[in-house]
C-alpha cells in the first residue's frame, strides 16, 4: 500500500457493497488514488433475491457464487474476511472478531483497520420480533448458508418418507412461510415447482399434489402487504391455483419443533418452518457509538452520513434514511434503494479522496416500481414514473423478463458487458445437460 493513500473500508460485501468496492477499485484503486478494502464474514457473495431459488433447490449456489478474493483481484481492492465487532473512532479503526474454521479451531486473530473513510453496508437480518421458538425452530433465509441448510432438511424429509414403511404422517411434509412478503410467495411458487421437479427423479412413492403442502402464514390482511393492492390480488390468485394454504391475519405466536401456533389458536403440524416476516440490522450496530433506531438500523443524514461522524457512511438495510432531504419518510429496505446509494456514494467518495467534502450530493429515492417472481408460473409487477406517469401494473412474459435483467444488471455491475455475455451463453449450453432442481 502506498504510504499516505485515502483508506476506504468497505464493511459488508452484499449487492451494495460488493458493487460500491467494484466501482471504486476499478476507478481509484487501479489509478493509486486511494487503498480500498472490502471486509465481509463470508468467503463468497451470492445475489439475495435468488436465495428463495436456492432453498427450493431449483438454483446451484455453486454457479451463482461469486468468490470475493477473485473480484479483489480483478477489480484492484483487498478483501478481508472477518466479522466487524467495533469501531475506535478518535484512531479511526474498525475491529474485527477472530475467524473460526467449521471445527472452531481460529484461523484468523482479532485484526484492527485503520480507515479515512468508513462505509458500513452490512444488511439485514430477520426480525424475530422475540417470538418464542424461532429461533430454535425456524430457518431464515438471510445468508447462503440459511438457504442450503433448508434445502436440505426439505431434500432428506422427502428422502425420508420416500423410503419408510409406514404412511406419510401429519405435517411431515408440510412446509409453512412466515411471512406473505415478496420471498414468501416467491419461496412458496419456487417450492411447489421444485418438489415436483423432484419427486419425478425415481420418488415414486410421493405424490405431491397429496403429501406435500405449503402453508403462508401473514400477519395483515393480505399478501405483499407494502405493495400495491393489485399485486396482492394477482399473486393471490396464483398461489391459489397452486392450492398452497394461505393464512391472512394471523399471527404466530410461538414456533415449536414440531409445528407453529397462531393468536387464533391454529396448530399446523411442520417440522420445516421458513422464518421471512420481518427485518432487522445485526445487533452489533448499537454498540458503535453511533445513533440507531428500534430496528438497529444507523441513522443518516441525506449524503449517507452518520449524524455523528462525517467520515462514517451507511446505506442498504443497516441505515434509516431519509427518502428525501427533510423527509420523515425513511428509505424502504429494497434492492434498488441499495443500488442507487451505491452509486451515489461512488460519486461522493470520489470527492472524499480529492478533498472536496465540503458539498457532497445528497440522496432523493427513486421508486421504480417492484416484481414478485412466482417463478414458472407468472411474475407481477408495476412500474413506476411509466410513459403515462404515475405506475403501471404488468405481469406474464415482460414482467418475467425485467425480473430476469435485474440480476443481469446486478452483475453487469460486478463483471462488465464481456463476463455477463459468456455466462449467458454457458448456462444456455449446460442447461440442457443438467438436472433443473438440485437432488442432493
Amino acid at each position: 500500500m502506498i504510504k499516505n493513500l485515502h483508506k476506504v473500508v468497505i464493511v459488508g460485501g452484499g449487492a451494495g457493497g460488493l458493487e460500491l468496492a467494484t466501482k471504486l477499485g476499478d476507478s481509484l484503486g487501479k489509478k493509486k488514488k486511494a487503498h480500498i478494502t472490502l471486509v465481509d464474514g463470508k468467503k463468497t457473495h451470492v445475489w439475495k433475491p435468488l436465495l428463495h431459488e436456492i432453498a427450493a433447490g431449483s438454483l446451484n449456489p455453486d454457479k451463482d457464487e461469486l468468490d470475493y478474493l477473485a473480484q479483489a483481484h480483478w477489480h484492484h481492492f483487498n478483501f478481508r474476511l472477518g466479522k466487524m465487532s467495533g469501531i475506535d473512532r478518535v484512531k479511526k479503526e474498525i475491529s474485527l472478531d477472530p475467524f473460526y474454521d467449521d471445527d472452531g479451531t481460529e484461523l484468523i486473530p482479532k485484526r484492527q483497520f485503520s480507515y479515512d473513510t468508513l462505509v458500513i453496508a452490512v444488511g439485514s437480518t430477520i426480525n424475530d420480533f422475540g417470538i418464542k421458538g424461532v429461533k430454535d425452530h425456524a430457518i431464515a433465509l438471510d445468508t447462503l448458508d440459511q438457504a442450503e441448510r433448508f434445502h436440505q432438511k426439505l431434500h432428506n424429509a422427502i428422502l425420508r418418507a420416500q423410503t419408510q414403511s409406514t404412511e406419510i404422517q401429519a405435517g411431515q411434509l408440510e412446509v409453512v412461510i412466515v411471512g406473505a412478503g415478496a420471498t414468501g410467495v416467491e419461496l412458496a411458487a419456487e417450492l411447489h415447482k421444485a418438489t415436483r421437479e423432484l419427486t419425478a427423479y425415481g420418488l415414486d412413492k410421493i405424490n405431491p399434489d397429496r403429501d406435500i403442502n405449503i402453508s403462508l402464514i401473514e400477519a395483515s390482511e393480505r399478501l405483499l402487504p407494502a405493495l400495491p393492492p393489485r399485486m396482492s390480488q394477482s399473486v393471490e390468485a396464483e398461489l391459489k391455483k397452486l392450492n398452497v394454504n394461505l393464512y391472512m391475519g394471523e399471527r404466530v405466536t410461538e414456533v415449536t419443533e414440531n409445528g407453529i401456533r397462531t393468536h387464533k389458536d391454529r396448530y399446523i403440524n411442520s417440522a420445516l418452518v421458513v422464518w421471512a416476516a420481518g427485518i432487522k440490522a445485526p445487533s452489533f450496530l448499537q454498540n458503535l457509538g453511533l445513533t440507531t433506531n428500534s430496528i438497529n438500523q444507523i441513522e443518516v443524514l441525506s449524503t449517507l452520513q452518520s449524524k455523528e461522524d462525517p467520515s462514517i457512511f451507511a446505506f442498504g438495510d443497516c441505515a434509516a434514511c431519509p427518502e428525501k432531504p427533510g423527509s420523515t419518510d425513511m428509505v424502504p429496505p429494497r434492492a434498488q434503494s441499495a443500488h442507487q446509494q451505491a452509486s451515489l456514494l461512488v460519486k461522493t467518495i470520489k470527492k472524499v479522496v480529492a478533498g472536496k467534502s465540503s458539498v457532497l450530493p445528497q440522496y432523493r429515492y427513486k421508486d421504480y416500481g417492484s416484481l414478485v417472481n412466482l417463478g414458472s408460473y407468472s411474475t407481477v409487477g408495476n412500474l413506476m414514473g411509466s410513459l403515462m406517469g404515475g405506475s403501471m401494473f404488468i405481469e406474464g412474459l415482460i414482467a418475467r423478463l425485467m425480473y430476469l435483467m435485474l440480476y443481469q444488471m446486478h452483475l453487469l455491475a460486478l463483471h462488465g458487458i464481456t463476463m455477463v455475455s459468456l455466462r449467458l451463453v454457458a448456462k444456455f449450453i449446460t442447461r440442457r445437460t443438467e438436472a433443473h432442481v438440485k437432488l442432493h
